[in-house]
């Protein structure tokens, strides 16, 4: 049976690979990754949040609902809890000067996006067999061959090479990073796509 990469769709856009890693760079300088989120070698910075409210961006809120199987019994559960991603419209006064924005006003032309994020995943770790609301966007900034995201029992790994893709993470899914060195996407909630 051939393997079907439908859930992992690459788009016809593309952004500076190198920009991307110094505008990384530069945000890191400005505010370290949240590691507060409750989920080990993982942690987030949000770009983006709810106008004049920064307390959208903080805690469980960069990590957003999601649904997982936690045991062998099977039976579905939610953690955190929901969000109108609707309302992440404001992009953040202090990385306003980062190539960050130019990607963002680029995308929101093209795509109604929730909220923006960096996410890291640490070396030698893996997220949750877990399902999220809607489809994400990836742009892999940092990145390596062990680095892989399984949708549906399908891998794939994703180069950072100023790509975008946009996942079916309304699926059953991880991401895993099996390499020795972090892995750093730029992450959107995409709120108007639709996969066939």
């Amino acid at each position: 049976m051939p393997l079907n990469f439908n859930d992992f769709q690459k788009q016809d856009i593309k952004f500076d690979i190198k920009k991307l890693r110094n505008a990384c760079e530069e945000v890191l300088k400005i505010k370290g990754f949240d590691t507060s989120l409750g989920i080990p070698h993982f942690a987030g910075i949000s770009l983006n949040q709810i106008p004049g409210i920064p307390e959208s961006i903080t805690g469980n809120k960069i990590r957003g609902v999601f649904w997982t199987k936690p045991n062998s019994t099977g039976k579905e559960v939610m953690r955190d809890s929901e969000i109108d991603e609707g309302k992440y419209t404001e992009f953040l006064e202090i990385f306003k000067n980062t190539y960050f924005k130019e990607v963002y006003d680029k995308l929101s032309k093209i795509y109604k996006l929730g909220r923006v994020r960096l996410l890291l995943k640490e070396p030698r770790s893996t997220l949750s067999w877990h399902r999220d609301p809607e489809p994400r966007l990836h742009i892999p900034i940092y990145t390596n061959p062990g680095a892989i995201m399984v949708i549906d029992h399908i891998a794939k790994h994703m180069p950072a090479d100023g790509s975008v893709w946009i996942t079916n993470n309304t699926k059953y899914h991880n991401a895993f990073n099996g390499g020795e060195e972090n892995r750093v996407h730029l992450v959107a909630c995409v709120l108007d796509y639709k996969f066939n």
